[in-house]
């Protein structure tokens, strides 16, 4: 695109960097992408990966947890952190003149103390953060399902963990985990916005080019076929709630273009399938569906909540309407595709939106795209092309979960 210049080097202990510069912006994104997270982990240390994430704001052997969000604070730095399934994310958005200053704070907090005291009282934190989610119908629901559908697949695993895992967990043993997965060549530095591009990389060279590098991987096992059926009950709960899921794609697929145009057209929050059916014919309060993309597997799901002497009609829609994906007209298709694009060039005008895409999208298939490719991948996608997607993954053998009161 006219007035963007994109980079990308790696360092010599095999830490990627990439950089799209747009000197048009107002402000600039920058991030560390670890390619890590709780399907990496060991079931004794279910949630190790969050709770490292946490403990990368705890202070570092320069700097104590008090300075590190004083620091970021006094440059109006607005930064934050996230851990999936498979990537843990540290990141912050900046005005362009504090830009090399976050970004020595970012390298700095990659290096954690992981002290024991901040250590004891963040797992008080993360303990409590589990009960609070588990109180959360639709949180609950979602991870007790997506961890039976995939089953012994690592792609199921709790991000949060458990009460008894976290509980267990050593500080010695994060350390070992941090010790086997944050290796430089396992990370890529990206940055998006209004920035100097050659200060970027030497100041990655001068905080970054010491880390040890180290071999880290993942198995990419594709999930064992099957069909799955259960009900979960909760006491005070006074929604139900029902989803389905099926075998989708990877984020590695060629597919994935059509199947999130076809999840927009069965279950995005107006003007879907579901919509019409459930949403505005009151049968439903809340409804969608998504094709959810991860490395090397994936699922496509749908979902709704509504009350319970509701819940038997709803799951009966909620099935047909998944069972026939190929249902829609030329008019659905042209409506799903121009809701995508103009998601995209909203989240893209943004250097954090930029960065969240770069960053995924190389840590997936080590691959730098332009916005404007993106859109013409959407823009592009045909019947013919949902059509055959749904021949790879046929949206047949559907799993389905509730959750009900006690």
């Amino acid at each position: 695109m006219s007035g963007i210049e994109v980079h990308q080097t790696v360092l010599a202990n095999g830490l990627q960097l990439l950089g799209e510069v747009n000197r048009n912006n107002k402000s600039a994104a920058l991030g560390f992408f670890v390619k890590t997270g709780s399907r990496d982990e060991a079931q004794k240390e279910s949630g190790v990966s969050h709770f490292l994430e946490h403990m990368m704001f705890k202070g570092t052997a320069k700097r104590n947890a008090l300075e590190l969000t004083f620091q970021m604070g006094n440059i109006g730095a607005q930064s934050n952190a996230f851990t999936s399934e498979e990537n843990t994310v540290y990141y912050a958005s900046i005005i362009p003149r504090r830009f090399a200053e976050m970004q020595e704070i970012l390298c700095d907090m990659l290096r954690p103390a992981l002290d024991q005291q901040e250590f004891d009282t963040e797992k008080k934190v993360i303990l409590e953060e589990i009960a609070l989610y588990q109180d959360r119908p639709q949180f609950y629901m979602f991870e007790k399902a997506l961890g039976d559908f995939f089953g012994a697949h690592p792609a199921g695993n709790s991000v949060l963990g458990s009460a008894e895992s976290i509980s267990a967990v050593t500080r010695d043993e994060m350390a070992d985990y941090f010790k086997r997965r944050y290796s430089p060549s396992n990370m890529v530095l990206t940055a998006s916005g209004n920035f100097d591009w050659q200060r970027f990389v030497a100041d990655a060279e001068k905080y970054c080019s010491k880390w040890e590098d180290f071999r880290t991987e993942r198995k990419l096992a594709r999930r064992t076929p099957g069909k799955v059926a259960k009900i979960y009950k909760r006491k005070n709960v006074k929604q139900t709630h029902v989803l389905m899921l099926a075998d989708g794609c990877g984020a590695q697929d060629e597919e994935r273009f059509a199947m999130t145009v076809l999840s927009t057209i069965i279950g995005d929050s107006s003007g879907s399938r579901l919509y019409w059916e459930l949403i505005d014919s009151g049968l439903a309060d809340g409804a969608g569906s998504d094709s959810d993309e991860k490395d090397g597997v994936g699922c496509f799901m749908a979902y709704a909540s509504t009350e319970p002497e509701k819940l038997d009609r709803v799951a009966e829609i909620l099935r047909r309407i998944v069972s026939t994906p190929l249902e829609f007209s030329e008019g659905d298709l042209e409506r799903a595709r121009t809701k995508l694009c103009a998601r995209i060039v909203l989240s893209g005008e943004l250097p954090l939106g930029r960065l969240m895409a770069l960053g995924n999208e190389w840590n997936y298939n080590r691959r730098i795209h332009s916005l404007r490719e993106v859109m013409e991948r959407i823009k592009s996608v045909s019947r013919t092309d949902i059509e055959n997607a749904v021949k790879r993954y046929p949206l047949r053998d559907w799993s389905e979960f509730r959750l009900v009161p006690e």
